[in-house]
């Protein structure tokens, strides 16, 4: 919990003046996004209030947001904890995902898109493998699905995904070997961007549509053998 904390305290600055529950939300929801909160881990009010230096009351809505957004969970007498996700949860994360990321890929416009910040994230996953860097692969593969999403170029559509890409990295966290579940998909996510920069927004659809077969497959393979023990 210290390194978490320190993270936290880190993030401090992005909260401004105004100390609001949707910036400790956003703060929260990319700390367990990036994996510094696993499933199951109790959130203290003490120790993350006083990192952040926000009141309880604060805290506590940012809490009920996340609750509301499925990333936690409040136990009666027990505290606020990060969720553990069912293997229909896994199932409908990746339902979603198929429908929102493919029909982003579908509705663009004509070529040339803008794939600048879709190079970066593929750029951080081969830097990342190359240090042997498996978590911060696993990063690099969740920011390289969120900048597809981007390109929608759709608030809306970025708010739902954020979520989703959050509890996904929850399923991540109990399947716990990132080397053998996101070093596979950098060379996917390599074709992908190679397809949207030739202009080829079919064959990157169909790309992607496999892609995400494929990683649903993967995921429930371990995640069945695995979840009675992180529970």
């Amino acid at each position: 919990m210290a390194e978490q904390l320190t993270g936290l305290v880190d993030d401090r600055a992005l909260l401004g003046r105004t100390s609001t529950a949707e910036r400790v939300s956003d703060i929260l929801r990319s700390r367990i996004a990036e994996g510094y909160f696993p499933p199951g881990t109790r959130l203290s009010e003490d120790s993350i209030g006083n990192a952040l230096r926000v009141s309880r009351n604060t805290l506590r809505e940012a809490f009920r947001l996340l609750t509301h957004e499925r990333l936690l969970v409040h136990e009666l007498n027990r505290g606020v904890f990060v969720r553990v996700l069912t293997v229909e949860d896994v199932e409908d994360i990746y339902r979603t995902r198929g429908l929102v990321e493919r029909a982003v890929v579908r509705g663009l416009g004509k070529p040339p898109y803008g794939l600048d910040l879709l190079a970066e994230a593929v750029a951080e996953g081969l830097r990342a493998a190359r240090e042997g860097d498996w978590k911060g692969l696993g990063t690099a593969n969740i920011h390289f699905h969120r900048e597809l999403v981007g390109l929608a170029g759709s608030e809306r559509t970025d708010e739902l995904m954020r979520s989703v890409f959050a509890e996904l990295r929850l399923a991540f966290h109990v399947v716990d070997d990132p080397k053998a579940l996101h070093e596979p998909y950098l060379a996917r996510n390599q074709k992908i961007l190679e397809a949207l920069e030739a202009g080829d927004k079919r064959y990157a659809e169909e790309l992607l549509a496999v892609y995400l077969a494929d990683s649903l497959e993967r995921v429930v393979e371990v995640y069945r053998r695995r979840v009675g023990k992180s529970i």
